[in-house]
């Protein structure tokens, strides 16, 4: 017979219950955060998190056991973890949970979770989801993304200070072409910037987008920042702007998000001044709630004004034109896209053999 953590609790949640099962889980058991925390989590940062997913296709990441030691996640690969990435609307969802129907890089379909009310992110919770991961899309148009995503990502030698310090370029970088950036934390080491486009360009432009954004980052501070996507190639001591992270069918964990952390820490928007000051690990499923409490959403400004891209875009085909400078490779579970450059690490590339002149 499975233990029981605690009978049934309802919860309203605007016009629905939402019934949370064994409430008293422990979901963070490290820090003693139990499954009810999680659930409540959501619903005080409700305004918040339903502004970052609402209508967005959403990927749900479930750990239905919790973060404990020794759990792991189900990979592309094949391995079977004790949690999963959830692509498809769960069997049995209530009939308030709408979907948008999405097509992934491979050419299948899917009708995934598409938040329009915050019973549909609390139900989610209840299910043993901890993090989000909504498209850059909305379900109204899911082919044309309206968020440009910059992922500063610490590599080896660096941290979120470092992360922090490409941040501040990054914001002087995009402002000067008219662009307003978001920042938010990780929930890891790194920084996220999103900046509001209009959902006139299809992903891979957005990711051209990034791509120059990347670059010209990598010539203001050399050595600082890499575009490289074969970590074998990335400078020591550089932050990677992972670019990928605007690819069809990839996501980054919502604002508010909490992350399969032991310590359960909260993907956070901040001020830009804050980065300077604090840490990520202030940010956890016991703080930010209050945090949002007293100061509300941070990103609360973000959906007012959308902006072009046709900037960026002329600087990616200016590098094409006059550096060389062309596509960059796609994950490696992508099919081959139109012109990409050899997908294959360098130290395993093969080379051909010498000429032998007679």
């Amino acid at each position: 017979m499975a233990k029981s953590f605690g009978d049934p609790i309802e919860l309203t949640v605007g016009e629905h219950t939402v019934t949370v099962t064994n409430p008293e889980k422990p979901y963070f058991p490290e820090v003693g955060v139990s499954k009810l925390e999680v659930v409540q989590h959501y619903i005080t940062c409700g305004e918040g998190i339903l502004r970052a997913l609402r209508d967005r296709p959403t990927t749900l990441e479930r750990w239905p056991g919790g973060v404990v030691e020794g759990a792991r996640i189900s990979t592309r690969e094949g391995f079977k973890g004790e949690a999963f990435y959830q692509k498809r609307v769960p069997q049995g969802a209530p009939a308030y949970v709408e979907t948008a129907h999405i097509t992934f890089p491979s050419g299948r379909t899917a009708d995934e979770i598409a938040p329009t009310n915050l019973a549909v992110i609390a139900y989610a919770a209840q299910l043993g989801t901890i993090t989000f991961h909504p498209w850059p899309v909305r379900r109204s148009d899911v082919d044309r993304p309206d968020e440009l995503r910059l992922d500063l990502d610490p590599g080896p030698g660096t941290d979120f200070r470092d992360a922090v310090e490409v941040a501040h370029e990054l914001r002087a970088l995009v402002e000067e072409i008219g662009l307003v950036g978001w920042p938010k934390t990780s929930g890891g080491r790194g920084v996220h910037v999103y900046v509001r486009i209009h959902p006139r360009w299809v992903f891979t432009d957005v990711r051209h987008a990034a791509i120059a954004v990347g670059r010209e980052l990598e010539r203001r501070m050399p050595g600082r920042v890499t575009t490289k996507w074969w970590k074998e190639e990335r400078p020591h001591g550089a932050v990677f702007l992972d670019f990928n992270q605007n690819a069809r069918d990839r996501t980054i964990a919502s604002a508010y998000s909490l992350r399969s952390k032991p310590h359960a820490p909260v993907s956070t928007p901040v001020h830009w001044h804050e980065l300077d000051e604090v840490t990520p690990f202030d940010f956890t499923v016991r703080t930010v709630g209050p945090r949002f409490l007293e100061f509300g959403d941070l990103h609360a400004g973000i959906d007012d004004v959308s902006y072009e891209l046709t900037t960026l875009l002329e600087w990616y085909d200016r590098d094409e034109r006059d550096h060389g400078l062309g596509d960059m490779p796609y994950p490696p579970d992508y099919p081959k896209m139109a012109g990409e450059p050899k997908r294959v690490q360098p130290s395993r590339a093969k080379t051909d053999p010498p000429t032998t002149r007679t």
